[in-house]
């Protein structure tokens, strides 16, 4: 691990309290401590971007963001990479909500590349009506709420693409999850890293698992990875 300078980090049920947005403080603290050491930490989410960067900037943290799921990189406020058309994922809205019940879209922050809508429907009867009606999107359960997203978007492809912009190595970069939104972004790093509480697909996965949940297991991932990193350095 000693070629390790990246971190790429889920944020819901990585960094915060049981999943409702409050952020475990010990954990950010972490963070800004391996951006003080130089390392890059870029926040991975279905969030939007722009959540995503404003925790960057008030934690002391890098400020490079991923949000959407993959769909969107800022570097500012005002700098967006957006890397899917949010009018497909419109009309995929619409197209549920004439096909199913119960299709609300969801009070969240301003999307660049999604529409993200309250989880009141079978996800898999969503899924269904988008391939008999040959659109090419995907319904994606954050636990929070689905996420329309053109089929190409997830983690990992919004993770390879600030990759191959910056030329961050395979074995550069560490990501840190604990749901199934992070499996595309494990498959993209050497090095991926979930808890005993995440779910056994993604424990699979991931190429360590830690214990620890809510923040407590990013700390203990960072310890970790800390130590193989002064062992390789020792040898």
């Amino acid at each position: 691990m000693k070629n390790v300078k990246w971190f790429a980090v889920d944020i819901d049920g990585t960094i915060t309290l049981n999943g409702n947005g409050m952020v475990n403080l010990n954990a950010l603290s972490k963070l800004r401590y391996l951006a003080r050491l130089g390392y890059q930490v870029v926040f991975v989410t279905g969030r939007s971007s722009i959540e995503a960067l404003a925790l960057a900037i008030f934690g002391g943290t890098t400020q490079i963001t991923i949000g959407e799921n993959g769909g969107v990189i800022s570097t500012a406020p005002n700098s967006h990479k957006i890397l899917a058309d949010i009018d497909k994922c419109r009309k995929g809205y619409e197209i549920l909500r004439c096909e199913l019940t119960h299709v609300n879209e969801k009070s969240v922050f301003p999307r660049m590349s999604e529409v993200v809508v309250d989880r009141t429907f079978n996800l898999d009867e969503g899924n269904r009506v988008f391939k008999e009606k040959g659109q090419d999107l995907i319904l994606v359960d954050s636990n929070y709420a689905y996420h329309i997203n053109e089929t190409k978007i997830n983690k990992g492809f919004g993770l390879d693409s600030l990759m191959k912009a910056l030329d961050i190595g395979y074995d550069e970069i560490v990501s840190i999850g604990d749901s199934t939104t992070d499996i595309p972004m494990f498959n993209r790093t050497k090095y991926s890293i979930t808890f005993e509480s995440s779910t056994k697909e993604v424990r699979n996965t991931a190429t360590r698992v830690v214990k620890g949940e809510n923040g407590d297991g990013l700390i203990n991932a960072i310890d970790w990875i800390m130590e193989q990193k002064s062992y390789c350095e020792i040898i």
